[in-house]
């Protein structure tokens, strides 16, 4: 019986040090997750969904809109018309681009981390990989300072419209003194949207009224919204990419200068 019982007591003994190995590998898989690219990865994708498909929806809208209400002519329109063909065509490369981009990002987090951390021998930091990683830092720079701009660009549409969305509200409020409703206008020609020229440029009265009734512009009025946030989602997320990207850089560097330190 004895054999046995210590045979039982030394398989019970492997079998838990298999467990612990199994353990500390699992912990040290997840010290080398990079959380904070991991989070902007997923908050840049849903930022550039949301811009991308919301945009590109209510970009429709708008043409609908001006095209049935305050431009009847289509030679009064027609730049604008391009120019928002445009505008979906380079949502279509903004939305491959950043998917490519994040999915790069990401695996650079994960492989600077390891590195940083140095939880695997193979991760070592070389003159390249440091070069790499300062040529990110520098992109996600550039990327967010043009994402900022397209935030405020986005945010133009939003006031446009709720412009609108105010004056109908204002004229729908039973405590509004309005003497006359068809003194109440809407001039999209003064925005820039379409030239001085364009007939009839303006609405008033019942007509805009009916014009803030319709499903597409309640549709293009929450789409911009929408994509607004969308674009502040992506400014944070690039933010959060580069100060992970520049705080690993900043670690990569100082521990190359301490190796060549160590060498001598």
């Amino acid at each position: 019986m004895k054999p046995a019982m210590e045979t039982t007591a030394e398989e019970n003994q492997e079998l838990n040090q298999e467990k612990r190995g199994c353990f500390e590998c699992c912990i040290k898989c997840l010290g080398g997750v990079p959380y904070a690219s991991l989070v902007a990865t997923i908050l840049c994708f849903s930022g550039v969904a949301l811009f991308c498909g919301c945009g590109h929806v209510a970009l429709t809208g708008t043409v609908t809109i001006l095209e049935n209400h305050f431009s009847t002519l289509p030679s009064d329109h027609a730049l604008l018309t391009h120019v928002v063909q445009l505008m979906q065509y380079v949502i279509y490369g903004i939305a491959s681009f950043f998917f490519l981009y994040g999915i790069i990002l990401l695996a650079e987090g994960f492989y600077t981390t390891s590195a940083v951390k140095e939880l695997h021998s193979e991760f070592k930091t070389t003159i390249c990989g440091r070069c790499i990683s300062g040529m990110f830092v520098f992109l996600t720079y550039i990327l967010g300072v043009a994402w900022l701009g397209v935030f405020g660009f986005s945010a133009v549409p939003v006031f446009v419209f709720y412009n609108m969305w105010s004056t109908c509200a204002t004229m729908r409020s039973p405590g509004a003194n309005i003497t006359s409703i068809d003194s109440i206008c809407v001039d999209v020609r003064q925005y820039g949207v379409i030239s001085w020229n364009a007939t009839p440029g303006k609405v008033c009265g019942s007509a805009l009224g009916d014009i803030c009734n319709t499903s597409e512009f309640y549709l293009s009025y929450h789409l911009y919204i929408v994509a607004c946030a969308g674009a502040g989602a992506t400014v944070i997320a690039l933010l959060i990419y580069m100060m992970a990207a520049t705080y690993n850089f900043a670690v990569l560097k100082f521990k190359s200068r301490e190796d060549c330190c160590t060498k001598f």
